[in-house]
């Protein structure tokens, strides 16, 4: 039905799908604006409330012994992994993830998945790999999935719980290579190297990264001799439009320099109706995982050896795309993966 040029969902929509619509829309909004949420919440608490010596325990808690655990691997918890949540939210898109044919991975290596694009929010990474509905473990089972997310995450009083439950770790350097030299291997960073800063390219039908800048992560892979996986989020970029202008994107980059995330202005649909809001478009989203790039161990990798392998990878990526993109996309011919400057 449209009434006022709106399209509102109809009346009939099964109980099912406005669980799993819900389920998206909060998902998103929390992943956006839970950090802030909760550290408003512990200031109420602290300053209005009874409750304002837990909450101060809580707060020297993690200033005294936990601030640095987002560095050290984490700590998943895999009761709230487990959530019924994450199932609607997954099943909302829905999002699937597959593997390019005979890819295996060693139980005793660790490895490096490298995502793109990062997409407004990385939906299918965190349907993916950030709970126990996804079909990681059942393509990998030997191998701990740890989602790198913005380090920033982990000073925010609650809102980091949720992420250290969900598998998540700092995307600072030390962060990464604490999990990548593990001598025991089985377990995997997933990494979206485009950043905060890739999500300026989240547009429909577009594929366009950030990556001739991105040499860092494969500095950590040579030095700890971490095979590079390519992963592609095939529909990541259809879930969301965008508000763009001039002057609008150089408020967000100096917003985005100060804080870390990147200030788009989402153009979705609610959860009423399909004309606009913030929850994400029921698009479905393939998350697929490539073969390995092998790299070596260099425990100082010089910077024509980086550049070297980043060539690899750069092909590597490039290829896949254009062998899975037929797969996938609505318009494979006229899709280019563009890789920014």
């Amino acid at each position: 039905m449209e009434l006022a040029g709106i399209q509102f969902a109809p009346l009939s929509v099964p109980m099912e799908r406005r669980l799993q619509t819900l389920a998206a829309g909060v998902g998103f909004v929390w992943l956006i604006f839970g950090g802030f949420i909760c550290l408003f919440l512990s200031i109420y608490l602290i300053l209005f409330t009874r409750f304002w010596w837990i909450t101060s325990l809580y707060l020297l808690w993690i200033l005294l012994w936990d601030v640095n655990v987002s560095e050290r691997g984490g700590r998943q918890i895999q009761w709230v992994r487990n959530w019924r949540w994450w199932k609607y939210m997954k099943d909302y898109f829905p999002v699937t993830l597959e593997r390019v044919p005979w890819v295996e991975l060693d139980p005793k290596k660790n490895y490096l998945f490298c995502v793109f694009p990062h997409g407004l929010l990385s939906l299918g990474v965190v349907c993916s790999f950030g709970n126990n509905y996804g079909e990681f473990k059942t393509y990998f089972p030997h191998h701990t999935a740890h989602v790198v997310t913005l380090s920033q995450h982990y000073v925010m009083p609650f809102f980091r719980e949720m992420g250290l439950a969900l598998g998540g770790i700092s995307a600072e350097a030390r962060s990464i290579q604490h999990v990548l030299e593990r001598p025991e291997g089985g377990h995997v960073c997933v990494l979206m190297p485009g950043g905060a800063q890739e999500s300026y390219y989240c547009k429909p039908g577009q594929y366009r990264i950030i990556l001739n800048r991105r040499k860092g992560f494969i500095k950590l892979a040579l030095k700890n001799g971490t095979p590079l996986v390519p992963v592609l989020s095939f529909g990541e970029t259809d879930t969301f439009d965008q508000v763009e202008g001039e002057t609008l994107k150089k408020i967000q980059e100096f917003i985005r320099k100060w804080i870390g995330i990147a200030p788009v202005v989402p153009v979705g649909r609610g959860f009423f109706q399909y004309t606009f809001g913030m929850v994400p478009r029921r698009k479905p989203i393939h998350v697929v995982v490539g073969s390995p790039v092998d790299v070596p161990k260099i425990e100082n990798p010089t910077r024509e050896q980086v550049e070297e392998y980043h060539g690899k990878f750069v092909e590597h990526l490039q290829q896949m795309f254009e062998e899975q993109k037929f797969h996938y996309l609505e318009d494979p011919e006229n899709t280019k993966l563009v890789i920014e400057c």
